[in-house]
């Protein structure tokens, strides 16, 4: 199968390259007088009306395709939005194709990065049809920025879209060492009863109850000039989650191969960032286990120590991921970071609260949210800050331990979850938590259905401002 990143190049047009003409409600006017009286009858013969996603063929002078106009809705082809042309790939006929509009060069990495997504497939398990439409004619910068934008992109969709069977701890420590080994970084890891040794316990115990081979483990990748800022990474790895004994119902559990997305998108963003050689010193610490029921899982009532030192009791085995995360959080802080970033699938509070579209973004340190808050507008990858609303850590106490990993009373279950993790924070570290649902529920131009990266870009992009990179 030809590469996503092959689908645009700098190549220039050539005869029989398709011209792709832009128009939005407020230039259809123009355009339409531009192509002359008989391409504007066609055109509104066809009830083209720009609306975002439609094209319109316009005949050339020997009855072949001359141009096309792609409707863009609204407003004119943007850098802030990514979709723009997007929504027109798949309606178009097998070729090659030069967008003919004079844009500058982010509005044309978002329309490449949208046109290369477009045609994204999960091939694993079954042959793929072949990529019929490539873009031509971009400057060089346009095509390197895009392609290095989607092939961590595909990177987090297709770790995400593998069924658990395939993508399980060792299958993501294989995916952590191939991308250290890529861009000549290194990877440690530590497995099974040596997170004891090591004084790892918590993600030992949700972890213990998985078969031979797939014991969990703390995945430990670094890269970067050690002089530069410090940047750590740690995603929640839970690689497929039954529940434990708190097992949940067969429609609660279809999805949960996903539960290892937090793990895709911090490997996904190390290698956005390794691929553009960012001046940092960068850690990617993974907490990766299954959260499986056998005769030696983890209980509801168990308590369970932490390399902090705290001691949790466990209100339910379901709200495993923060638990694994405290341990890989407490490691991140013992270097003290320049900044502290995890991505992890927490909560279903987080959906109810904001859908499926928005990663509910907690931090510590309001000058790191105005750069994600910044960037996210300009990259056209959406993010929505929520409270690390102090009252409600008293929910989180226990009778007989230091803290309990659900909240006593229910509520804001997506803002609890996000303290319990900020006890494992030191106060100085600025941090970052995302709570990401990683997934496509319906298909959309260029976001099909299935596995997804969410505020990667956006956070890329927030990195090099709040670290003056």
């Amino acid at each position: 199968m030809v590469a996503l990143t092959s689908l645009i190049s700098p190549a220039k047009a050539k005869e029989g390259c398709v011209a792709l003409v832009p128009v939005s409600r407020k230039t259809l006017d123009a355009t339409l007088e531009k192509i002359g009286k008989s391409g504007r009858a066609w055109v509104e013969a066809n009830g083209f009306d720009a609306r975002a996603g439609s094209v319109a063929p316009v005949p050339g002078k020997s009855g072949s395709i001359g141009r096309v106009l792609v409707g863009t809705g609204a407003d004119n082809p943007s850098p802030h939005d990514p979709w723009w042309l997007s929504g027109a790939v798949n309606k178009l006929p097998a070729g090659t194709y030069a967008i003919d509009t004079d844009l500058d060069e982010q509005t044309l990495t978002a329309g490449a990065l949208g046109w290369c997504l477009a045609q994204y497939q999960f091939d694993r398990y079954r042959k793929p049809s072949a990529p019929k439409r490539k873009l031509v004619g971009l400057a060089r910068t346009v095509c390197a920025n895009a392609k290095r934008q989607v092939a961590a992109t595909v990177l987090v969709r297709n770790l995400v879209n593998t069924p658990a069977e395939d993508m399980g701890p060792a299958d993501l420590q294989d995916a952590a060492e191939a991308l250290a080994e890529k861009h000549q970084g290194t990877s440690a890891t530590i497995v099974g009863e040596d997170l004891l040794e090591e004084n790892l316990p918590a993600i030992h115990a949700v972890g213990r109850a998985a078969a031979e081979g797939r014991e969990p483990r703390l995945i430990d990748l670094r890269w970067g000039n050690p002089d530069a800022p410090s940047l750590t990474l740690v995603g929640k790895g839970v690689c497929f989650d039954t529940g434990g004994l708190d097992i949940k119902p067969s429609a609660g559990m279809r999805m949960m191969k996903k539960d290892m997305g937090g793990a895709a998108h911090v490997l996904g963003l190390a290698q956005l960032i390794m691929a553009n050689k960012l001046d940092v010193n960068l850690r990617v610490l993974i907490s990766a286990v299954e959260n499986s029921v056998s005769a030696n899982s983890y209980r509801p009532g168990d308590v369970i120590h932490t390399r902090r030192g705290l001691t949790v009791e466990i209100g339910n085995t379901d709200a495993e991921g923060r638990v694994v995360l405290c341990d890989a959080l407490t490691v991140a802080c013992e270097e003290a970071p320049d900044l502290l970033i995890d991505f992890a699938t927490l909560t279903g509070a987080a959906r109810v609260a904001l859908g499926a579209d928005l990663p509910a973004t907690y931090t510590n340190k309001d000058s790191v949210w105005q750069a994600l808050d910044a960037a996210a507008t300009t990259t056209g990858d959406p993010l929505w800050r929520m409270p690390l609303w102090a009252p409600y850590d008293s929910s989180l106490s226990s009778s007989i331990a230091d803290l309990g990993n659900v909240a006593d009373d229910g509520f804001a279950g997506s803002i609890t979850a996000a303290l319990y993790l900020q006890r494992f924070v030191n106060r100085n570290v600025p941090w970052v938590h995302f709570d990401v649902y990683s997934w496509n529920k319906k298909s959309r131009p260029g976001r099909p259905i299935g596995g997804e990266a969410q505020g990667l870009r956006a956070t890329y992009t927030a990195i090099k401002s709040y670290l003056n990179l």
